[in-house]
């Protein structure tokens, strides 16, 4: 039985920036409506489920290339020293920082500063840093 391939439609696509999923999350929590934990588990799993339509939308368009060329610009190609890293809690990517060299640190340090810029995650770089 050959695949049926799902096409998106176009008016059924949102775009929301990571920063603003974790606020509306963050309000949640302060609400007392989810707790932390579960807050986390939940904007990964937004992440991970919006990152995998957008690979299969640009597969649909044909624009396969440019993903990877843009995950390269943002550092998160394959020479990034941490895979899957915004799928990652904070606590999770403080895990993975161990035997990092300074050049990893601070690669990842700046990606997180532009990005989710959590102050966890950014102390811990630079506990390891000095």
């Amino acid at each position: 039985m050959p695949e049926t391939r799902r096409t998106t439609n176009p008016l059924d696509l949102v775009v929301l920036t990571r920063a603003r999923l974790q606020e509306v999350v963050d309000e949640m929590v302060e609400r007392g409506r989810i707790t932390r934990g579960d807050a986390a588990d939940l904007v990964a799993d937004l992440l991970a489920r919006g990152r995998m339509q957008a690979d299969e939308l640009l597969e649909q368009l044909g624009v396969r290339g440019p993903l990877e060329a843009a995950r390269r610009v943002a550092g998160l190609g394959p020479e990034f020293p941490i895979g899957g890293y915004d799928d990652l809690t904070a606590a999770e990517v403080a895990a993975e920082l161990d035997g990092m060299t300074s050049a990893q640190l601070r690669q990842v340090r700046e990606y997180e500063r532009a990005n989710a810029n959590r102050k966890t995650v950014l102390a811990a770089i630079e506990r390891r840093l000095h």
